[in-house]
């Protein structure tokens, strides 16, 4: 973002110069710092002992996203090379890509992870970081269009923490939002200065998009895109050679720069053939009701029509309000604000038509077109370019708004307030799970995969992710785990090896092979556990016993075909 910073006031094209002090690298501490203070503000009390709590911390969901964060943080240090052969579904390899890879989120959490060596710490650090980092970028892109500092803070804020943002505080890689706004940024000052310098930036923004979430990858290409397509055709640059070459450049260094992702996730989707069927995408469409849903404490008066199981993408009051009238007042404007409006408010149309899903129509021909629809299965989330959309446009309306009246510094601090009070949100923080001690058992054991019991059912397997993130306390290799794709020739063993031990399980053991096994007791149903101690006893010579106590039993496989 510093390479963005210095100049973004210097256009001629996009707004007027911010009236005030703050140059550069000050403006970028106190943006920051700022956007951090409210940060823990919004999200407290997560930051006052991040290594010990945790947003519902047994959703399966929020446990795979701490693993991975640990995993990618932890590896990337210690093993670089094998980063993509994450410790689940032991012996299948490059098992990091069968999900999300979150190698963004994992290289920012680096730090804190080998500082603490606490993965919900890491994850947490993360977390936080990425509504700051959300909200200083699309600080600077409000600005940029809108010249105007107090436009710019409510437009980030409205961004930031809208309630899209903080539906998904389980899922890390859909948090990390700031690269959509970073990416629009550069390309307007790319477009209002072509250079080759300002090529390789956009590249850069866009290919640290792509290693943060494979979702919003997309759409800042789609958006970048789309925009320099309408900047072409509105400004008459279809023979500027500097314009195209600047963005044949930003496409190289881009796709360059992610070729180390790309590579191998392209090689193990053509070996595993894992698709996305366009018919999985309507289940994750939205409605109108989604665009009216909310889980913002002002927004109440929603909750009644939420639908369950969609994404909650009401842009908030202020987005809605502002950015309506941002479109209206730059069209009526003319000139550059004339152009900005009709470019944010078609991604905002257009956002809004892709997010119907394949009924609608766009959605259909985006798959049928763009191989990179195959990964993805949720069309609603292309709901956040509509609040992206209508923040940029709000930024618009609120300079506008504070030219026109005589206390410009209390209306637009009161503009702040507003936005902060709308995006104040009850949240379920509580205390993390404890690490049991057998774990702490294991990790001082030798290498060796582990099977964990219960095994669970299809249907039950986001409960396996328990497993994945209680490994980060020793990093064996798993046997089973949870992901988005699950290998089929684990699911084919489930049943089997679910009741392990057994002579078939013990078979499974030597050929897999895997050496120790975990049974969590509390986990069992009563019937289920009375059986699996008489499985214990009748393979007892088979098995030898490393821990044990009333909810957790662990044992070293020792032979026995």
């Amino acid at each position: 973002m510093r390479t963005l910073v210095p100049r973004l006031s210097g256009s001629p094209s996009h707004g007027d110069r911010p009236t005030g002090g703050l140059h550069g690298l000050t403006e970028l501490a106190a943006v920051l710092f700022g956007f951090a203070i409210l940060t823990v503000a919004l999200t407290w009390p997560l930051a006052l002992s991040p290594g010990r709590l945790a947003y519902e911390p047994a959703n399966g969901d929020g446990q795979f996203s701490v693993w991975v964060v640990s995993w990618v943080a932890r590896t990337l240090v210690s093993d670089p090379a094998h980063v993509f052969d994450a410790n689940i579904f032991y012996p299948h390899q490059r098992t990091l890509l069968y999900s999300e890879p979150n190698l963004a989120a994992g290289a920012l959490a680096i730090p804190v992870y080998w500082a603490t060596r606490n993965p919900y710490a890491a994850h947490n650090a993360v977390l936080l970081l990425s509504f700051v980092l959300a909200a200083a970028s699309m600080y600077y892109l409000a600005r940029y269009l809108a010249g105007d500092r107090f436009a710019a803070g409510v437009s980030a804020i409205a961004f930031a923490f809208c309630p899209y943002a903080f539906a998904h505080l389980l899922h890390i890689h859909l948090l990390m939002t700031a690269g959509l706004p970073l990416g629009l940024l550069a390309f307007h000052r790319l477009a209002d200065r072509p250079s080759a310098g300002r090529g390789v930036v956009l590249g850069l923004v866009m290919a640290a998009q792509g290693f943060a979430s494979g979702y919003y990858a997309v759409f800042v290409a789609l958006t970048v895109g789309y925009a320099a397509l309408a900047t072409a055709v509105v400004r008459r640059l279809w023979v500027n050679k500097p314009y195209w070459y600047s963005l044949a450049l930003a496409a190289a260094v881009g796709a360059l720069v992610m070729l180390p992702l790309l590579v191998p996730l392209t090689s193990l989707q053509r070996e595993i053939g894992f698709n996305r069927s366009l018919d999985a995408s309507r289940q994750f469409s939205a409605s109108w009701h989604a665009y009216l849903s909310s889980g913002k404490s002002l927004h109440a008066w929603l909750q009644g029509l939420a639908v369950r199981g969609q994404d909650l993408l009401f842009p908030g009051l202020l987005a809605t309000v502002f950015g309506s009238l941002g479109a209206v007042m730059g069209w009526r404007t003319g000139g550059q604000r004339r152009e900005t409006a009709v470019l944010y408010g078609s991604i905002v149309g257009l956002a809004f038509w892709a997010s119907l899903g394949p009924k609608a129509g766009l959605y259909r021909l985006l798959y049928a077109t763009l191989p990179a629809f195959s990964l993805m299965r949720a069309p609603s989330r292309f709901g956040l370019l509509v609040v992206l959309g209508l923040s940029a446009l709000g930024a618009i309306a609120i300079s506008t708004l504070l030219t026109r009246v005589r206390r410009r510094v209390l209306v637009g601090a009161t503009l702040i307030a507003l936005a902060v009070a709308e995006s104040l949100a009850p949240l379920r923080i509580s205390a993390r799970p404890e690490v049991g001690p057998a774990y702490r058992q294991l990790a001082t054991l030798p290498d060796g995969a582990l099977l964990e019991l219960p095994v669970y059912s299809r249907t039950l397997g986001f409960i396996r992710a328990r497993y994945m993130v209680d490994s980060t306390a020793h990093w064996k290799p798993l046997v089973d785990a949870y992901s988005d794709f699950i290998p089929p020739d684990f699911l084919e063993r489930a049943d089997m090896i679910g009741q392990f031990p057994t002579r078939e399980g013990l078979k499974e053991a030597a050929r897999v092979p895997f050496r120790y096994a975990m049974f969590h007791l509390d986990r069992y149903q009563a019937d289920a556990r009375a059986a699996l101690f008489v499985r214990l006893a009748h393979y007892a010579p088979c098995l030898r016993r490393l821990y044990g106590d009333d909810a957790t039993l662990l044992y070293e496989v020792v032979g026995c075909p």
